[in-house]
């Protein structure tokens, strides 16, 4: 990546890029199938949209999934009696199905464009005299996935604490916090 982006930065360029934000020990059941505006996934999907330059979003394996069978791509439930818990073969889903966290990690994945400002001069049409001219150059980042990727991680962050206070809050940190144990007991428990 870093030999890339040297690559084009020496040729007055700008490149794109994936990244990938992954939240760990979120709890079961953040987020609801309810309504289309309710689903997690989909909040999660718009915070990511809205950071600049992302033109794509995936959670799980989402694009890899897209061609494939669904044979491929579920993630198998099973339940260890030594441990007392369900686990799942795989975390294709990327910790949500039905707009709802199933316990595994969040995995989310931004699609960024090259940014559009280059060092090297591009065509363009001036809006007064509408002739073809040679675009301004003010600045340029060559390469905003690490950028992006920590405006996506807070974007992720943002959601996934709205979802909790949604499911667990109260009027104090103390309230939710007994919410939330209560509600962890009870699926321990299960």
């Amino acid at each position: 990546m870093k030999a890339e982006v040297d690559t084009v930065l020496k040729a007055g360029d700008t490149v794109g890029g994936i990244f990938e934000v992954v939240a760990h020990n979120v709890p079961v059941g953040l987020g609801s199938h309810a309504q289309w505006d309710e689903k997690l996934d989909g909040k999660l999907a718009q915070a990511v949209m809205s950071v600049q330059a992302v033109k794509g979003v995936e959670i799980g394996a989402g694009v890899l999934a897209a061609g494939s069978l669904g044979s491929e791509v579920q993630d198998e439930i099973f339940y260890d009696q030594d441990t007392k818990k369900f686990s799942r073969s795989s975390n294709r889903a990327g910790g949500l199905e039905g707009g709802i966290t199933n316990g595994e990690d969040v995995v989310v994945r931004g699609y960024l464009k090259p940014i559009s400002t280059l060092r090297r001069a591009l065509k363009t049409a001036n809006m007064i005299t509408k002739e073809l001219v040679q675009a301004a150059y003010e600045r340029s980042d060559w390469c905003v996935v690490p950028a992006g990727a920590v405006a996506a991680e807070a974007m992720v962050a943002l959601v996934l604490a709205d979802a909790f206070l949604q499911k667990f809050g109260g009027d104090s940190m103390t309230e939710m916090r007994r919410n939330f144990e209560g509600y962890a007991r009870q699926i321990h428990d299960f």
